[in-house]
């Protein structure tokens, strides 16, 4: 769809050269109500100037490092990028009204309240994970802790790919926050992340994590719920990154027309 198609959703996409860039880009462009407006990169990146689409096809938007020209005739912004990227972008989208889309993870608590705060300006929805599986996931999660609040041991494991920089994992986390609310524990307070010597008896009031990375995994999550006699696990895996992009897309459409203000996929989904 043509930057001038008439009710065409305008977005543009951040980290446009990266795995998950082009995922997003591609994604846009096959959208039936999305048109591609904009492409960002860093500066010094060799796919400044280039086709936002690669491989030789052409979209007619090319990567830029400038922000002002990037966001220019955008509605909306997909960033899936690394947080002091994106708290730099936020700066500018709202600077020009645009709506902001957040896939990226690793934020500190002053960035999380610098997003809080420029959502009272534009319409931002951040999610750890994109993924509509991952986030009804995270509903059964809130069940299933309810009903198993006492006499059950709580662990979370991820597994991701060689090349992600943080760990847990922003899905990993929010997994964590929506079971620590649902048994109302502040995760801050309950959470393990390392056990190595001698531990101890295990805190039952405890919310373990496992992190492991290696190979091209995209993502899998599990949340195992291991009680006396029984245990109970519940997981996800991804094996695309596909999801990401369509639940991107999905969120786009759910902030067009939005007040300012900070939304989450369970907002998007109707599972609030």
């Amino acid at each position: 769809m043509s930057a001038a198609a008439s009710g065409a959703l305008r977005v543009c996409v951040a980290g446009a050269s990266g795995r998950m860039g082009q995922m997003l880009v591609e994604a846009v462009r096959a959208s039936g109500d999305c048109t591609l407006s904009g492409a960002l990169d860093v500066a010094g990146s060799p796919a400044i100037g280039q086709d936002a689409a690669g491989f030789g096809q052409a979209t007619g938007v090319a990567i830029t490092a400038d922000l002002t020209a990037g966001l220019s005739g955008s509605q909306f912004l997909i960033d899936f990028t690394r947080p002091e990227g994106t708290m730099v972008h936020l700066r500018e989208c709202a600077k020009h009204g645009v709506a902001v889309v957040i896939g990226t993870t690793g934020f500190s608590e002053a960035q999380k309240a610098e997003i809080a705060r420029i959502a009272k300006q534009i319409p931002i929805m951040m999610a750890p994970n994109m993924s509509v599986g991952v986030n009804v996931t995270l509903k059964l999660l809130e069940m299933a802790a309810k009903a198993m609040s006492t006499g059950y041991d709580i662990e979370i494991i991820e597994a991701h790919h060689r090349h992600k920089v943080d760990a847990p994992s922003g899905t990993a986390l929010k997994m964590g926050e929506v079971i620590a609310d649902a048994l109302g524990r502040d995760l801050k307070e309950c959470a393990v992340y390392a056990r190595e010597g001698v531990t101890g008896e295990r805190d039952p009031s405890s919310i373990g994590f496992a992190t492991i990375r290696g190979g091209d995994i995209v993502g899998d999550h599990t949340v195992l719920f291991a009680g006396t006699g029984e245990r109970i696990e519940i997981t996800h895996k991804s094996s695309s990154r596909v999801t990401y992009a369509q639940g991107s897309l999905r969120a786009v459409r759910f902030l067009a027309g939005k007040p300012a203000g900070l939304y989450d996929m369970f907002d998007v989904l109707g599972l609030k």
